[in-house]
Protein backbone atom coordinates (compact mmCIF):
# COMPACT_ATOMS: atom_id res chain seq x y z
CA UNK A 1 0.00 0.00 0.00
CA UNK A 2 2.01 3.19 -0.94
CA UNK A 3 1.45 6.30 0.76
CA UNK A 4 0.90 8.17 -2.64
CA UNK A 5 -0.40 7.67 -5.38
CA UNK A 6 1.19 10.28 -8.37
CA UNK A 7 -0.88 9.76 -11.61
CA UNK A 8 0.58 11.52 -14.76
CA UNK A 9 -2.61 13.05 -15.48
CA UNK A 10 -2.07 13.79 -19.07
CA UNK A 11 -0.71 10.82 -19.69
CA UNK A 12 -3.68 8.51 -18.25
CA UNK A 13 -6.55 10.87 -20.65
CA UNK A 14 -4.43 10.75 -23.53
CA UNK A 15 -4.29 6.81 -23.56
CA UNK A 16 -8.26 7.01 -22.52
CA UNK A 17 -8.90 8.72 -25.39
CA UNK A 18 -7.77 6.59 -27.93
CA UNK A 19 -7.87 3.45 -25.88
CA UNK A 20 -11.98 3.34 -25.58
CA UNK A 21 -14.42 3.76 -28.71
CA UNK A 22 -15.42 7.25 -29.53
CA UNK A 23 -19.04 5.93 -29.94
CA UNK A 24 -19.36 6.63 -26.53
CA UNK A 25 -21.14 9.16 -25.76
CA UNK A 26 -22.90 11.37 -23.06
CA UNK A 27 -27.03 12.46 -22.22
CA UNK A 28 -26.31 15.43 -24.78
CA UNK A 29 -25.16 13.72 -27.52
CA UNK A 30 -20.98 15.00 -26.56
CA UNK A 31 -18.00 12.37 -26.83
CA UNK A 32 -17.12 11.10 -23.54
CA UNK A 33 -14.67 8.17 -24.43
CA UNK A 34 -11.86 9.90 -22.51
CA UNK A 35 -13.64 10.95 -19.61
CA UNK A 36 -15.19 7.42 -18.69
CA UNK A 37 -11.71 5.96 -19.60
CA UNK A 38 -9.81 8.12 -17.06
CA UNK A 39 -12.55 8.41 -14.48
CA UNK A 40 -12.35 4.29 -15.18
CA UNK A 41 -8.47 3.72 -15.40
CA UNK A 42 -7.74 5.82 -12.25
CA UNK A 43 -10.15 3.96 -10.18
CA UNK A 44 -8.87 0.50 -10.90
CA UNK A 45 -5.95 2.14 -9.12
CA UNK A 46 -7.13 2.91 -6.57
CA UNK A 47 -8.93 -0.32 -5.68
CA UNK A 48 -5.83 -2.28 -6.43
CA UNK A 49 -2.99 -0.13 -4.96
CA UNK A 50 -5.38 1.30 -2.06
CA UNK A 51 -2.64 4.46 -2.19
CA UNK A 52 -3.21 6.71 1.25
CA UNK A 53 -3.28 9.98 -0.52
CA UNK A 54 -3.27 10.49 -4.51
CA UNK A 55 -2.29 13.38 -6.68
CA UNK A 56 -3.52 14.29 -10.21
CA UNK A 57 -1.07 16.45 -11.99
CA UNK A 58 -1.45 17.70 -15.50
CA UNK A 59 0.53 19.77 -18.24
CA UNK A 60 -0.28 23.08 -17.72
CA UNK A 61 2.19 23.99 -20.46
CA UNK A 62 3.03 20.87 -22.58
CA UNK A 63 5.94 22.30 -24.44
CA UNK A 64 7.57 24.93 -22.40
CA UNK A 65 9.32 28.26 -23.90
CA UNK A 66 12.19 27.69 -20.97
CA UNK A 67 12.48 24.08 -22.88
CA UNK A 68 12.10 24.88 -26.58
CA UNK A 69 15.06 28.17 -26.01
CA UNK A 70 17.75 25.43 -24.71
CA UNK A 71 16.55 22.45 -27.77
CA UNK A 72 14.46 24.18 -30.26
CA UNK A 73 13.21 20.73 -31.40
CA UNK A 74 11.41 20.20 -28.05
CA UNK A 75 8.23 18.39 -28.99
CA UNK A 76 8.50 20.21 -32.75
CA UNK A 77 7.23 16.79 -34.16
CA UNK A 78 3.80 17.32 -32.10
CA UNK A 79 3.39 21.15 -32.77
CA UNK A 80 1.02 20.45 -35.27
CA UNK A 81 -1.93 18.86 -33.57
CA UNK A 82 -0.80 18.56 -29.30
CA UNK A 83 -4.13 17.49 -28.51
CA UNK A 84 -7.04 16.37 -30.74
CA UNK A 85 -9.54 18.18 -30.92
CA UNK A 86 -12.07 15.74 -29.80
CA UNK A 87 -10.44 15.53 -26.78
CA UNK A 88 -10.21 19.43 -25.96
CA UNK A 89 -13.90 19.35 -24.35
CA UNK A 90 -13.42 16.44 -22.43
CA UNK A 91 -10.39 17.51 -20.46
CA UNK A 92 -12.20 20.52 -18.28
CA UNK A 93 -15.24 17.21 -17.68
CA UNK A 94 -12.32 15.13 -15.91
CA UNK A 95 -10.43 17.60 -13.92
CA UNK A 96 -13.98 19.10 -12.86
CA UNK A 97 -14.99 15.17 -12.00
CA UNK A 98 -12.14 14.31 -9.93
CA UNK A 99 -12.16 18.15 -7.98
CA UNK A 100 -15.82 16.89 -7.45
CA UNK A 101 -15.00 13.56 -5.80
CA UNK A 102 -11.87 15.35 -3.67
CA UNK A 103 -9.35 14.38 -5.93
CA UNK A 104 -6.35 17.14 -5.83
CA UNK A 105 -5.65 18.36 -9.35
CA UNK A 106 -1.90 19.58 -9.30
CA UNK A 107 -0.68 21.94 -12.08
CA UNK A 108 1.55 24.85 -12.50
CA UNK A 109 2.10 27.30 -15.36
CA UNK A 110 5.21 26.47 -17.85
CA UNK A 111 5.17 23.31 -16.56
CA UNK A 112 4.50 19.74 -17.91
CA UNK A 113 2.36 17.12 -15.85
CA UNK A 114 6.05 15.04 -15.20
CA UNK A 115 7.37 18.63 -13.94
CA UNK A 116 4.79 18.43 -11.19
CA UNK A 117 5.22 14.58 -10.62
CA UNK A 118 8.76 14.82 -9.85
CA UNK A 119 8.38 17.70 -7.39
CA UNK A 120 5.70 15.89 -5.61
CA UNK A 121 7.88 12.84 -5.93
CA UNK A 122 11.24 14.40 -3.74
CA UNK A 123 8.79 16.23 -1.35
CA UNK A 124 6.01 13.83 0.01
CA UNK A 125 6.25 10.79 2.08
CA UNK A 126 7.33 7.25 0.76
CA UNK A 127 6.64 4.81 -0.50
CA UNK A 128 5.52 6.38 -3.83
CA UNK A 129 3.72 4.88 -6.81
CA UNK A 130 3.97 6.56 -9.86
CA UNK A 131 1.24 5.51 -12.64
CA UNK A 132 2.59 7.04 -16.06
CA UNK A 133 2.94 5.92 -19.83
CA UNK A 134 5.75 8.28 -20.42
CA UNK A 135 8.85 6.21 -19.60
CA UNK A 136 10.61 9.29 -18.89
CA UNK A 137 9.57 9.05 -15.33
CA UNK A 138 11.56 6.42 -15.15
CA UNK A 139 14.22 8.63 -13.89
CA UNK A 140 12.37 8.97 -10.94
CA UNK A 141 12.10 5.70 -9.35
CA UNK A 142 14.41 5.31 -6.26
CA UNK A 143 14.74 1.70 -4.80
CA UNK A 144 10.98 0.18 -4.19
CA UNK A 145 10.17 3.49 -2.39
CA UNK A 146 9.87 4.96 -5.71
CA UNK A 147 8.28 3.32 -8.22
CA UNK A 148 6.64 3.32 -11.71
CA UNK A 149 3.24 1.93 -12.41
CA UNK A 150 3.72 1.59 -16.52
CA UNK A 151 1.08 0.27 -18.58
CA UNK A 152 1.49 -2.45 -21.31
CA UNK A 153 0.48 -4.72 -23.16
CA UNK A 154 -0.84 -7.76 -21.26
CA UNK A 155 -0.74 -5.18 -17.92
CA UNK A 156 1.08 -2.93 -15.39
CA UNK A 157 4.26 -3.26 -15.23
CA UNK A 158 5.87 -2.09 -11.79
CA UNK A 159 9.20 -0.18 -12.54
CA UNK A 160 11.98 0.22 -10.32
CA UNK A 161 15.48 0.38 -10.16
CA UNK A 162 15.95 -3.43 -10.40
CA UNK A 163 13.35 -3.46 -13.89
CA UNK A 164 14.87 -0.18 -15.20
CA UNK A 165 18.61 -1.79 -14.87
CA UNK A 166 17.38 -5.17 -16.00
CA UNK A 167 15.64 -3.48 -19.52
CA UNK A 168 18.51 -1.08 -20.71
CA UNK A 169 21.47 -2.46 -18.98
CA UNK A 170 22.19 0.47 -16.33
CA UNK A 171 22.51 1.60 -13.40
CA UNK A 172 18.85 1.98 -12.18
CA UNK A 173 18.76 5.85 -11.21
CA UNK A 174 20.68 6.67 -14.84
CA UNK A 175 17.51 6.96 -17.15
CA UNK A 176 17.62 10.39 -17.92
CA UNK A 177 21.33 10.51 -18.31
CA UNK A 178 20.66 7.12 -20.75
CA UNK A 179 18.12 8.88 -22.70
CA UNK A 180 20.31 12.19 -23.11
CA UNK A 181 22.65 10.21 -24.68
CA UNK A 182 20.75 8.05 -26.95
CA UNK A 183 17.77 10.79 -27.66
CA UNK A 184 14.50 10.09 -27.32
CA UNK A 185 12.27 10.95 -30.74
CA UNK A 186 9.17 11.28 -28.24
CA UNK A 187 10.04 14.46 -26.66
CA UNK A 188 12.75 15.68 -29.68
CA UNK A 189 15.84 14.81 -28.06
CA UNK A 190 18.13 14.45 -30.54
CA UNK A 191 21.07 12.77 -28.28
CA UNK A 192 24.97 12.08 -29.65
CA UNK A 193 25.63 11.41 -32.70
CA UNK A 194 26.97 8.00 -32.73
CA UNK A 195 25.37 6.92 -29.52
CA UNK A 196 22.38 4.02 -29.48
CA UNK A 197 21.32 2.00 -27.07
CA UNK A 198 24.33 0.01 -26.74
CA UNK A 199 27.06 2.73 -26.26
CA UNK A 200 24.99 4.99 -24.20
CA UNK A 201 24.40 2.24 -21.50
CA UNK A 202 28.29 1.16 -21.39
CA UNK A 203 28.64 5.08 -20.82
CA UNK A 204 26.46 5.60 -18.15
CA UNK A 205 27.60 2.20 -16.17
CA UNK A 206 31.33 3.05 -16.54
CA UNK A 207 30.56 7.18 -15.66
CA UNK A 208 27.58 7.17 -13.60
CA UNK A 209 25.98 10.02 -14.97
CA UNK A 210 26.03 12.66 -17.98
CA UNK A 211 27.43 15.46 -15.02
CA UNK A 212 30.78 13.04 -14.47
CA UNK A 213 31.44 12.45 -17.74
CA UNK A 214 31.47 15.96 -18.96
CA UNK A 215 33.10 16.68 -16.10
CA UNK A 216 35.91 13.79 -17.78
CA UNK A 217 35.89 15.03 -21.29
CA UNK A 218 34.35 12.64 -22.63
CA UNK A 219 32.39 15.01 -25.03
CA UNK A 220 33.33 18.58 -25.73
CA UNK A 221 32.13 21.39 -28.26
CA UNK A 222 28.47 21.46 -29.63
CA UNK A 223 28.25 17.61 -27.95
CA UNK A 224 29.14 19.20 -24.49
CA UNK A 225 26.94 21.91 -25.38
CA UNK A 226 24.16 19.99 -26.12
CA UNK A 227 24.62 17.72 -22.86
CA UNK A 228 24.43 20.69 -20.76
CA UNK A 229 21.28 22.00 -22.20
CA UNK A 230 19.60 19.02 -22.00
CA UNK A 231 20.54 18.05 -18.49
CA UNK A 232 18.70 21.16 -17.77
CA UNK A 233 15.16 19.66 -20.28
CA UNK A 234 14.72 16.47 -18.67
Amino acid sequence: MPEWLLVDGSSMFFRAFYAIPQTMRGPGGDLVNAVRGTLDTLARYVTDRRPRHLAFTTDEDWRPDWRVELIPGYKEHRTAEPIPPALIPQVPIILASLTAVGVDVVGLGDYEAEDIVASLAARVKTPIEIASGDRDLFSQVRGTDVVVLYPQKGGIALVDEAEVARRYSIPGRAYADYAILRGDPSDGLPGIAGVGDKKAAELVTRYGSVGAMLEAGVFRNANAEYLEKALRVV
